[in-house]
C-alpha cells in the first residue's frame, strides 16, 4: 500500500466560474432557487481555529472545517479514507520511499489572484515544516524542491507511511506566500479553497462566516452559496441551537441523542478517541515501580471497563484495551480480554513486585473530567493504589503530561492509523513518550513497519500492538462513540479518521 504508484483515478474538473451571493446572516440552510446549491451550510463547532496563519495554527480534527473552506490541501481524503487528488493530480514515489514527485493542477487561483504554482507549493511546505503548529513536528527533516511549475518533489530522511495521509489533512494545507508577511495573516486567510472568509461579517472566536469562492477549480464541489460556522462548547447550548432551528449540522452529545431525533435530526457515530491510563514513567525514573510490568499489569487489572464506560458515557462506546484503532494491521480483537477485571489479582500482582500494601501516585486534574477523575482514584484504591490529584494550572494539563512531571495520568486521545500511533506514542522521540521509553523490541517493530514489505509492515504493527499490551504500557478504558448530526433537510458523510465531517460531505437533501 506504501511502496504502490497512486495517480488520479477521477478527475477534478474545473467549471466556469460562478459569481454567487448569499445572505449575511447565519440562517440554516435554505435550497437555491434554481436548486443548484443551498444557499446557506450553517455548522457548530466545539472549537474556534487559533490561527488561520498555516505556520502558527495549522490543525484538523475539531478545526478542520475552518481550514478546509479557506485553503486547498495537496490530497484529499475521502469518507472511507481513501486517498484522492486534490491540488495534486499524480503522485509517485521513488524506489526507496524516500522521494514523492508530485504533480499539481495548473487551473487554481489563490483568491489574491496569484497561481497555486510549485514555488507557492514548496513555500507553503515550508512554513509549515518551520513553524510552530502541531503538524511541524510531522515534518522534521523534509526538503521541497520546484522542479517546475506544476511538479513539487518531497525528500524524506526516511520512508513515511503516514505523508500522503499527512499530505491530505493539515500537513498538506496551501496559503498563498504573498500573505505570509501580511499582519492580519492569522485572521485574514488567503487561499484556493472552495470559500473565502468574510472578515467583515465574522466574530473572531464566535462566528465564522465565508462565501463561495467563484474562482474555485472545481465548482460542482461547492454546495453551499454561504457558510457559517458558530463556536459552541456546551452541550446545552449545542442542543438549543438545534432546537431553535439555527443550525444544519453539530456534534452531538451522547447525552442528548435522543432529544436530537426527536427535533427531526439524523446523526452517525464512529469511534474516535479511547479514555484510559497513559503509564508514561516505563523505566522508573519518577515513580520506581512503574519500571514492573507487573505493576503495570495489575494497573489494567484494576479497571471495571464495562461499568466505567456505563458511568462515563452512558454505554455510548466499546471497551478495549488497545491504544490502536480497529481496521487497521496492528489492531486484534482478542487482545481486548487480555486484562480481566480482577481486583484480587491485582493486589496479588502488587506483592509479587514487592508493593503488597500498595502505593502513593500523584496524577494532573482537569476540573472538566473531575467525575472520571474520580472514579479512576475510586478503582484503583480498590487495589491499594493511592491517587492524590494536583492541579497543574489552567491550561497546563497537557503541558504539565509532556514536560513531564507525572508518572502516570488519565488520559483522552485521539486513536490514529498505526503509523501514526507508533510515532505518536511509542516511539523513543513520541510527543507522548515524555520519559523517552525504549526498548530493542520496539524499535525492531517500528523499523519494520517503516521499511519491510506491506505484509512485513503488517506482522510488524500486529506485533507491536501485542508487546505493548502485554508490557502493559497503556490502560485503556473504552473508545468513545463520537456523533455528529444533520437537519432534515441536509446530508454529509463521516470520515472515519476525523471528529468533525468533511466540509466537501455537506449536501442540500434535495
Amino acid at each position: 500500500m506504501f511502496r504502490r504508484r497512486i495517480a488520479a483515478t477521477a478527475a477534478f474538473a474545473a467549471t466556469a466560474a460562478l459569481v454567487l451571493t448569499g445572505c449575511s446572516g447565519g440562517e440554516p440552510a435554505t435550497d437555491s432557487e434554481d436548486g443548484a446549491r443551498g444557499e446557506r451550510l450553517t455548522l457548530i463547532s466545539i472549537s474556534s481555529p487559533t490561527s488561520f496563519d498555516i505556520g502558527a495554527g495549522a490543525e484538523w480534527g475539531t478545526r478542520s472545517a475552518y481550514f478546509e473552506a479557506v485553503y486547498d490541501t495537496l490530497l484529499r481524503q475521502n469518507a472511507q479514507g481513501e486517498i484522492e487528488p486534490a491540488l495534486a493530480t499524480e503522485w509517485e514515489y521513488n524506489d526507496d520511499n524516500t522521494v514523492l514527485t508530485l504533480t499539481l493542477r495548473d487551473d487554481a487561483t489563490f483568491t489574491d489572484g496569484a497561481p497555486v504554482d510549485a514555488a507557492a507549493v514548496v513555500a507553503s511546505l515550508e512554513r509549515l515544516r518551520d513553524g510552530t503548529s502541531q503538524v511541524a513536528g510531522t515534518m522534521i527533516g523534509q526538503e521541497y524542491a520546484a522542479v517546475d511549475d506544476t511538479t513539487v518533489t518531497v525528500t524524506l530522511p526516511a520512508p513515511n507511511p503516514a505523508l500522503l495521509t499527512q499530505l491530505a489533512i493539515a500537513g498538506g494545507l496551501i496559503a498563498s506566500p504573498d500573505s505570509f508577511d501580511d499582519p492580519d495573516v492569522a485572521t485574514s486567510p488567503v487561499g484556493s479553497g472552495p470559500y473565502i472568509l468574510d472578515t467583515d461579517a465574522t466574530v473572531t472566536g464566535t462566528t465564522y462566516v465565508f462565501e463561495a469562492n467563484p474562482d474555485y477549480w472545481d465548482q460542482d464541489a461547492i454546495k453551499y452559496d454561504a457558510l457559517t460556522i458558530n463556536v459552541m462548547q456546551e452541550a446545552t447550548a449545542i442542543l438549543n441551537a438545534i432546537l431553535a432551528g439555527e443550525a444544519d449540522g453539530a456534534p452531538i452529545d451522547n447525552n442528548t441523542l435522543a432529544e436530537v431525533e426527536g427535533a427531526g435530526w439524523s446523526y452517525e457515530s464512529t469511534e474516535l478517541d479511547f479514555q484510559g491510563m497513559m503509564i508514561l514513567d516505563r523505566d522508573g525514573e519518577m515513580a520506581p515501580q512503574f519500571a514492573d510490568p507487573k505493576v503495570r499489569q495489575a494497573i489494567n487489572m484494576a479497571f471495571d471497563r464495562e461499568a466505567l464506560l456505563e458511568a462515563m458515557q452512558d454505554g455510548h462506546g466499546t471497551v478495549t484495551e488497545q491504544v490502536f484503532q480497529p481496521g487497521w494491521d496492528a489492531f486484534d480483537e482478542s487482545l481486548d480480554s487480555t486484562f480481566e477485571y480482577d481486583p484480587e489479582g491485582a493486589k496479588a500482582l502488587l506483592a509479587e513486585a514487592g508493593y503488597p500494601d500498595g502505593f502513593a501516585v500523584t496524577m494532573p486534574s482537569i476540573a472538566t473530567f473531575q467525575t472520571t477523575l474520580d472514579l479512576v482514584a475510586q478503582q484503583l484504591a480498590d487495589i491499594g493504589i493511592d491517587v492524590t490529584y494536583e492541579d497543574p494550572g489552567t491550561g497546563q494539563f497537557l503541558t504539565s503530561i509532556l514536560t513531564p512531571k507525572y508518572p502516570m495520568t488519565w488520559m483522552s486521545l485521539a486513536q490514529s492509523p498505526d503509523w501514526n500511533t507508533a510515532t505518536i506514542l511509542l516511539a523513543p522521540n513520541a510527543v507522548f513518550n515524555p520519559f523517552k521509553t525504549q526498548r530493542d523490541e520496539v524499535d525492531a517493530y517500528i523499523d519494520q513497519m517503516q521499511n519491510g514489505t506491506e505484509d512485513e509492515a503488517a506482522g510488524a504493527a500486529h506485533g507491536l500492538n501485542q508487546y505493548i499490551v502485554d508490557e502493559g504500557w497503556f490502560a485503556p478504558f473504552f473508545r468513545v462513540q463520537g456523533s455528529f448530526g444533520v437537519s432534515e433537510d441536509t446530508t454529509f458523510e463521516y470520515w472515519p479518521t476525523n471528529m468533525f465531517p468533511s466540509l466537501f460531505s455537506f449536501e442540500p437533501k434535495n
